[in-house]
């Protein structure tokens, strides 16, 4: 009688409590696999997560449709991780060049302290046509909200803001390919420091170089904001 006093009509309590169960126990096992490729790298098995949440592997894959899906649903939770402290470095602040650094340094800050969970997103099952769609989207997500920022300097020279979108693209297609390769490469002498500084120059000099081709010149010291107006 308590129950359906406190739930919608035709709801049974039970139901509602069972469901948040579940939601609990998949995010115990979705942080309980993060936990795991943390130590293990990415290569962890399901038996290793089952064992860290303490049940049994069938119990993980009853909350998960297969391998595939559980690998993508672990990247969502490496990519809230990562956003949670890059996020904020995307919105516009400083100089020109400062934020730029600012983000760069955040987003390599985070893979030196997370290095296999960095590993993961590029390892596991994929989907046909390539790429993590959490990953895929995540990059996209992150190219769109550039864009915007560069549109809004083209708009008020009264410049076609159309090519926002491709340059931004291409500065996080070639952000993520440099880290990729640098951290590949077991010869690499570049510090992160002066890796940092690479990143920041090299962004700076392809967004310059096209906002020059469409006839507007920014002041790499002088305020976003003021910029942006």
């Amino acid at each position: 009688m308590l129950e359906s006093a406190n739930t919608p009509d035709g709801v049974d309590g039970r139901s509602t409590r069972w469901d948040a169960h579940k939601a609990q126990r998949r995010l115990a096992v979705l942080d309980a696999a993060v936990g795991a490729i943390e130590r293990e790298g990415p290569g962890v098995g399901v038996k290793q997560i089952a064992e860290e949440v303490g049940v049994p592997r069938s119990v993980v894959y009853r909350h998960f449709k297969d391998r595939a899906d559980l690998d993508e649903q672990i990247r969502t939770r490496i990519v809230e991780s990562l956003m949670t402290e890059l996020a904020p470095t995307l919105r516009p602040d400083g100089t020109a060049t400062q934020a730029i650094r600012r983000a760069v340094t955040t987003y390599l800050g985070w893979i030196e302290r997370h290095p296999r969970l960095h590993a993961f997103l590029g390892t596991g099952a994929r989907p046909a046509g390539g790429g993590s769609g959490v990953v895929v989207g995540t990059k996209a997500a992150i190219a769109h909200q550039a864009a915007e920022l560069f549109a809004a300097a083209l708009t008020p020279a009264g410049k076609d803001p159309g090519l926002a979108a491709s340059i931004a693209f291409g500065i996080v297609g070639f952000v993520d390919a440099a880290v990729n390769r640098w951290l590949a490469d077991k010869r690499a002498t570049l510090s992160t420091t002066e890796f940092t500084e690479f990143l920041t120059r090299s962004t700076w000099a392809i967004l310059d170089s096209n906002l020059r081709a469409s006839g507007v010149e920014l002041d790499p010291d002088r305020p976003v904001s003021e910029i942006l107006g």
